[in-house]
């Protein structure tokens, strides 16, 4: 379908992204699934090609941009050939990124901001844990002051990038009397003492982003590490959310596009009872099905896209978002899969590993069901 989102600018964006994707993540994915982690030379070249620094301004070594269209651009070249790498590097650009550019002091963004357009400092974000799952306002991770510094304590789980990040932002509860107002953000950065990181988490999918639980012993965290003010941690996630679930959104669809394409290239080749597959009235009527889908929710989400770039979009907006494209990927990908018959459940096919990597899609950044929880409190339910 025409989309009417993008301008020129984005248009020759999105060929330096493709030449990026094409030249030095295509080649390597199998390799990327193998070790259960993306080489570091893949930071440093999207570092180079400033493809890192998208939302960090170019006194920090980042190109400024303020036009997440340019993110949206990125995004969906890389789910077209791996939705892991889209989400590692996303995490690091989309998630991290704002944190730190919106809540850092000056000194903080000169130590952190150039590494991370580099790709030299790769970052994440620990926010869930072993017993919340969904519920960020019950985390149990926390941090007692001890003169200037914070002693934090505590575990976290299924963190992208965990396993090799060299600073992760990790939320934890600072007043327990507060509640969900008693939650502060800090930067905790490789080889501080009584920071370990447990194995590289054996996943069902999503295999070239390295996931890990992080355990906290006793770090000792200056009050340079605290990130915005304290107890203000729980308000700052929820402004920055949206955005999250917006990025997820684009990178489902793009995601579910590009295994449409094959799939749909697939079944005019592949031959059964004397003919194409694809020829089949099921089959053609089933892919009739799923272009519509997907043509109604890309026209949905680059709605929402814009109305982020114009700073308009509201969570629950975001949350519609997120949980109807996790449905529609997971739908025309398992509809892929038929497609292929028995192929499709050879590892070897890219429509297998797409498979696995979706079905996480509708529990991360707040699973469907939390999702359409917000809906409805919205409808006044």
């Amino acid at each position: 379908m025409q989309r009417t989102l993008f301008n020129e600018d984005h248009a020759a964006f999105r060929e330096s992204a493709k030449a990026f994707v094409e030249r030095t993540i295509t080649p390597n994915v199998e390799k990327f699934i193998e070790q259960r982690v993306i080489d570091r030379d893949v930071w440093l070249e999207a570092g180079r090609q400033g493809l890192l620094g998208l939302e960090i301004p170019e006194e920090y070594g980042g190109s400024g941009a303020n036009d997440y269209r340019f993110n949206t651009v990125f995004a969906e070249e890389l789910c077209r050939v791996n939705a892991a790498v889209a989400s590692s590097l996303g995490i690091h650009g989309d998630v991290v990124a704002p944190y730190l550019v919106d809540l850092c002091t000056e000194e903080q963004k000169q130590r952190w901001l150039p590494g991370m357009c580099t790709g030299e400092l790769k970052t994440g974000i620990a926010m869930t844990e072993p017993s919340g799952g969904s519920d960020l306002a019950a985390l149990k991770t926390n941090a007692v002051r001890d003169g200037d510094d914070w002693i934090l304590n505590g575990s976290k789980t299924f963190i992208t990038n965990g396993y090799t990040a060299d600073m992760i932002v990790v939320a934890a509860r600072t007043d327990p009397s507060k509640g969900a107002k008693g939650i502060t953000l800090f930067a905790v950065e490789t080889g501080m003492p009584g920071f370990e990181r447990g194995r590289k988490l054996d996943k069902v999918g999503q295999h070239p982003s390295d996931t890990a639980e992080l355990f906290f012993s006793d770090v000792r965290l200056p009050a340079a590490n605290v990130i915005g003010e304290v107890d203000k941690g729980f308000i700052y996630m929820m402004e920055r959310l949206p955005q999250e679930r917006i990025g997820g959104a684009i990178s489902n669809l793009a995601h579910a596009q590009g295994v449409f394409d094959e799939t749909l290239e697939y079944v005019k080749e592949r031959k059964a009872f004397g003919q194409a597959i694809g020829k089949f009235q099921h089959n053609k009527f089933l892919l009739a099905e799923l272009r519509t889908k997907l043509d109604v929710s890309q026209a949905f989400i680059d709605g929402l896209t814009m109305q982020h770039v114009r700073g308009e979009l509201s969570s629950v907006e975001a949350a519609q978002a997120k949980y109807w494209s996790a449905d529609i990927e997971n739908e025309v990908i398992d509809a892929c899969v038929q497609l292929h018959g028995g192929y499709g459940y050879m590892t070897e096919y890219r429509v297998a590993r797409a498979w696995m990597d979706a079905r996480v899609t509708k529990i991360w950044a707040g699973s469907n069901e939390i999702m359409k929880e917000l809906i409805g409190r919205d409808l006044g339910l």
